[in-house]
């Protein structure tokens, strides 16, 4: 099928087109309906009306954009009608939605007059927390965006102009940096003088770009201000207009430092480009095609060519969903009255700043595992990168409030917080950890201290203040690794072949000697950088540790096992998944090391996964499951859970409810609980879930994690004498960062 069949059967499948309203509410009895509707709605509206603020308290307003066209000038379809643009708007509700949470309404008005469409749109303001105006055509953009500013006391901005802006602005102030030259000697020159040209224009001169260096061309040639006395510009394009000879784009663009075509595909060439300045920068955004293809710009001159285009295909694409979600997330979170010109900048800075950080290795993923790193092929980050929404929605509500367009204050660390709840549960919880992580980060030995993405991941613990992390291995790959990868760390590395390890031998057979273990061994197995971390643990040169990143779950696990060992308390170590649900969170235990637990170790399983629980403040109900609820199935299989929860329940020193055996729906359904096993000691559903055997919890996580949508952390290991964890094989630097935060607040606890 053509891309074309694809889209059409894609937005055609049942229900038609891209979006949906749902309710927030519990609209299941007939309470919930005299509540949502009459007779209960009529106190918040008698609440509105005395202050009409609190319509941000009691309505969706605040969390609610109308996204406005009238169809005129859409992306490479021209004017097409405000119909034939519904595809496009309910497309950009996607975007906000998928993005930023936020919600839209696409409202596409059958208006050619702007006067009549500013009159439509200015009605509807009691409606949203923000217009955000879409594919209009210039000029009546301009106009329509102004008028509507000055009458409405929300938000109202024109993506098509400032979204462009804004990203290709953050592209400059990395692309200056790298070229090493400065915004206010540049030389630029547009190609195109339409509504995203001149707007982009105006936001360079934001930046520190002079406006005498700006040169606009359109298609009769550069904007003089022979033209413009002639009558030959309109009020808007006026503005740049310059006291030059005549000219078309190829004199233009001769000794320009930076090149923005926000035109047509193929107007310049490989001889334009070689009559540009020293290290040119070329911002070719026509889409599809854009004014010169990357390879022939790249290939145009021996010096360094910045490139950035409007395609995917490409490094350094400009793509205006890094801007318009976040800048309107954050400018409703504050109430902003609008978005101004400080805002745009903050977005701006906030994008630019976050393409000099280290790329996630989902995004790297995304992107077909590119070495994304800051430079001349990475000035701007990526569209799915999920760090976007933490940069630049605070900076633009720390911009409006300092430029007083925001109506409530907010405090920024609480703030981020709350964005980070809006992405999924698991952000949320691990908040928690990373914030008592924070207050006393722990050292932490990396037993595979030479691996990329173990150096990425300390590195970011480092920065982040979650712990203070020991990179075990060889110093020198180590540092040529971490200069490779282009990171500002001095990592803290211990390398066995440096050092005397004489009284790591000696701990090591000490533990050892006794169960199969030579002195001639053990200095064989101390050059195994497990064994290694694991001696620095028990000596206290290290207060906890990760591995398993290059190993097999059961090797990794080996060497801790031997050398830390088990708690005083606990005869077996158990690895627990944090299960996280938009939602809801549980805890599952055990996935990764006991394969036929006895009653003795489930009950120890259940009384360490709680203790987990309780590391991420949430408070444990336990249980144990089976296929059978509360004896109706009576064999060895079932009486092992049922007998663990029956020991815990006895023991004085459980302070949490704890039943079973039960089936997973009655221990997860308040229903079930509630009616059928009203008897049962769990008064809510279950948030600890322990399995009968490795085999089930293993499935279990594995499906949940699929099919049912849930995010999984972990595995976690407890049950352990000092903090230890034990990494996935294919766990990325964000997983490593987790561990390590929940590897220090393990050692703080301890």
């Amino acid at each position: 099928m053509s891309l074309d069949d694809d889209a059409l059967e894609y937005h055609g499948d049942d229900p038609p087109g891209k979006i949906e309203i749902r309710t927030t509410k519990s609209t299941t009895t007939q309470r919930d309906l005299s509540l949502a509707y009459s007779p209960g709605v009529a106190a918040p509206c008698r609440e509105i009306d005395e202050n009409p603020a609190d319509a941000y308290q009691y309505t969706a307003k605040g969390n609610l954009v109308g996204v406005v066209s009238n169809g005129s000038a859409v992306l490479g379809l021209g004017d097409i009608g405000a119909q034939a643009s519904k595809p496009v708007m309910e497309g950009k509700g996607v975007l906000f939605k998928r993005f930023a949470d936020i919600d839209v309404f696409d409202i596409e008005l059958d208006h050619d007059d702007p006067d009549a469409f500013v009159e439509s749109v200015a009605g509807m303001g009691p409606t949203f927390g923000g217009i955000n105006l879409e594919d209009i055509a210039a000029p009546d953009c301009f106009r329509i965006e102004e008028r509507l500013r000055e009458r409405m006391d929300i938000p109202v901005f024109h993506d098509d102009q400032h979204g462009t802006a804004i990203i290709s602005g953050a592209a400059l102030l990395n692309a200056v940096e790298i070229a090493e030259k400065d915004l206010e000697d540049l030389h630029v020159t547009f190609a195109g003088a339409g509504a995203a040209a001149l707007a982009t224009a105006r936001f360079f001169v934001s930046l520190g770009v002079r406006k005498a260096n700006v040169t606009m061309v359109d298609i009769d040639g550069i904007l003089t201000t022979e033209r413009a006395e002639a009558g030959d510009l309109d009020p808007y394009s006026r503005e740049f207009a310059r006291d030059v000879p005549e000219g078309d784009l190829a004199d233009a663009m001769v000794g320009a430092d930076v090149f923005v075509g926000l035109s047509v595909g193929g107007i310049v060439d490989a001889e334009m480009v070689r009559s540009m300045a020293d290290d040119p920068i070329l911002f070719s955004m026509a889409n599809p095609d854009p004014e010169i293809d990357y390879e022939t710009a790249k290939n145009a001159r021996d010096d360094t060519v910045i490139m950035a285009t409007g395609r995917s295909d490409y490094p350094n694409q400009v793509n205006n969903v890094l801007g318009f979600p976040f800048i309107f997330r954050g400018a409703l979170d504050v109430r902003a009255a609008e978005i101004n010109e400080e805002m745009k900048v903050a977005a701006a800075e906030a994008i630019a700043g976050l393409a000099k950080q280290d790329v996630p290795d989902a995004v790297r993923k995304a992107y077909g595992d590119q070495p994304l790193q800051f430079g001349p092929e990475y000035i701007i980050p990526k569209p799915l990168d999920p760090r976007v929404l933490f940069e630049v929605a605070p900076a633009v509500a720390r911009a409006a409030m300092d430029s007083g367009a925001a109506r409530v204050d907010i405090d920024p660390e609480t703030y981020v917080e709350a964005l980070e709840a809006r992405l999924g549960k698991s952000r949320e919880m691990m908040r928690t950890v990373f914030n008592k992580a924070k207050s006393d980060p722990k050292r932490l030995a990396l037993a595979e201290g030479t691996n990329e993405k173990i150096i990425r991941a300390a590195a970011q613990l480092e920065e982040r203040d979650l712990a203070r992390p020991v990179l075990i291995g060889d110093e020198r790959e180590i540092e040529t690794t971490v200069a490779e990868l282009g990171l500002e760390y001095d990592p803290d590395v211990v390398d066995p072949a440096d050092r005397d390890t004489e009284a790591y031998v000696d701990a090591l057979y000490e533990r050892r000697r006794r169960k199969g273990v030579t002195r001639t061994e053990a200095r064989a197995l101390i050059a195994d950088s497990n064994y290694f971390a694991s001696v620095m643990v028990d000596r206290d040169e290290a207060d906890a540790m990760l591995t398993g990143l290059t190993n097999h779950y059961p090797s990794a696990l080996r060497p801790p096992l031997q050398v830390v060992g088990t708690a005083p308390d606990t005869d077996y170590a158990a690895g627990v998944y944090m299960l996280t649900f938009r939602n809801r969170v549980v805890f599952l235990a055990d996935a990764t090391v006991n394969q036929d637990p006895d009653e003795d170790v489930l009950a120890e399983i259940t009384r360490h996964t709680a203790a987990l629980a309780r590391r991420f403040n949430v408070e444990p109900r336990a249980a144990l499951l089976s296929y059978s609820d509360f004896g109706s199935v009576d064999n060895e299989g079932t009486r092992k859970p049922r007998r663990a929860a029956e020991r815990l329940r006895a023991d004085p020193e459980i302070d949490f409810p704890v039943d079973g055996e039960m089936q997973a729906d009655t221990a997860v359904v308040e229903d079930l609980l509630e009616g059928t096993y009203e008897f049962a000691d769990l008064e809510e559903p279950a948030n600890v879930l322990v399995l009968p055997n490795l085999e089930a919890g293993n499935i279990c996580y594995k499906l949940l994690q699929r099919l049912g949508g849930a995010e999984a952390i972990g595995p976690m290991l407890v049950g352990m004498d000092e903090p230890v964890h034990v990494l996935q094989r294919d766990d990325d630097v964000s997983d490593i960062v987790n561990l390590g935060a929940v590897a220090t607040v393990d050692a703080q606890e301890q």
